[in-house]
């Protein structure tokens, strides 16, 4: 029987990205990191408008509307900030107003939001470090969607922070960036596909989880059940081959994890990978894996079609 890699897939050559794709991926992360900077530039500016009206670094103590800024300025993370008590939050403002606002002089203004910007830039570079993760999640729901779009198909989606289910609006655009999940029904069955769950079989955290029941059903209980998984998948969205090889072994190593879990409850729900860096050992490795049969569907998520296929793969299981 010819697996399902081959509507797709001739060669292991097919896997690997070319540096075009990394290039184009490496402009990709620019933009997106720079889509996340606007809100922190717009603050920067608002909080300078408002620091500009005080006459001394002290009197900025007297202008509430920025407090929570100076507590950043201060370099206190707004997790930090949650532990600390109002006495110190007020001991970090006034350290800051001492060492660095008042030597600054006329300058404290400037100073201040240079501050701020350090912090809360280095929470947006913390936040950064799986936007290769979330851009790669959002391609394949994106494909997906698309799909059941273009067959008028209904589908429903789980928004990522009102954990709620409901029906895909006819105005989607953008809705990727919001989401976690998503339902649909195949010949008559439910389909449902969740990202980043811990399987209790496997006891660890898995990438994409297909599901053959609606949401409503979709409790703890059942995702204890080996039944109830029709696939499960490695997404990997970081596009810079210095890391391609460290993240094909931590997929490769959750993915025979899962065979292994699922091998001893004696079920064999089917398995795939999608990577954006794939390099020419691993786009072998891969291969082997496919022909070999104990990996059932790969993709390349810089390849159009290859993502297209695979969405496909996955709309019809």
């Amino acid at each position: 029987m010819v697996g399902a890699y081959r509507a797709h897939l001739h060669a292991a050559s097919d896997l690997r990205t070319t540096y075009e794709a990394v290039r184009a991926g490496f402009v990709a992360l620019a933009l997106e990191k720079s889509i996340r900077a606007t809100p922190l530039v717009s603050q920067a500016r608002a909080l300078r408008a408002i620091a500009s009206k005080a006459k001394t670094p002290g009197s900025l103590l007297q202008i509430a509307d920025i407090r929570p800024a100076l507590i950043a300025a201060a370099g206190v993370s707004d997790k930090a900030s949650k532990h600390l008590e109002e006495k110190d939050k007020r001991e970090a403002i006034t350290g800051l107003i001492r060492k660095f606002l008042e030597p600054a002089g006329d300058g404290f203004v400037e100073e201040l939001v240079f501050r701020f910007l350090l912090t809360r830039g280095d929470t947006l570079g913390g936040s950064m470090r799986n936007i290769g993760g979330f851009m790669a999640q959002s391609k394949l729901s994106r494909c997906i969607i698309s799909r059941f779009r273009l067959a008028g198909r209904t589908v429903s989606w789980l928004h990522a922070e009102a954990a709620i289910w409901a029906p895909l609006p006819k105005e989607d655009a953008g809705v990727e960036r919001q989401l976690r999940g998503l339902h649909w029904r195949t010949g008559g069955r439910d389909r449902t596909l969740r990202y980043n769950l811990t399987v209790p079989l496997v006891k660890n955290n898995v990438d994409l989880c297909l599901f053959n029941q609606p949401p409503s059903e979709l409790g703890k209980a059942s995702q204890g059940e080996p039944q109830n998984y029709i696939a499960l998948g490695e997404l990997k969205g970081g596009i810079d081959p210095a890391g391609a090889d460290e993240h094909w072994k931590t997929a490769r190593t959750a993915l025979y994890r899962i065979a292994d879990a699922f091998r001893k409850s004696s079920t064999r729900p089917r398995t795939f990978f999608i990577g954006a860096a794939i390099e020419a050992k691993m786009a072998q490795e891969i291969w082997q894996m496919l022909e070999r049969g104990t990996l059932d569907n790969a993709a390349n998520l810089t390849v159009d079609d290859q993502m297209a296929a695979i969405a496909e793969w996955i709309c019809n299981l």
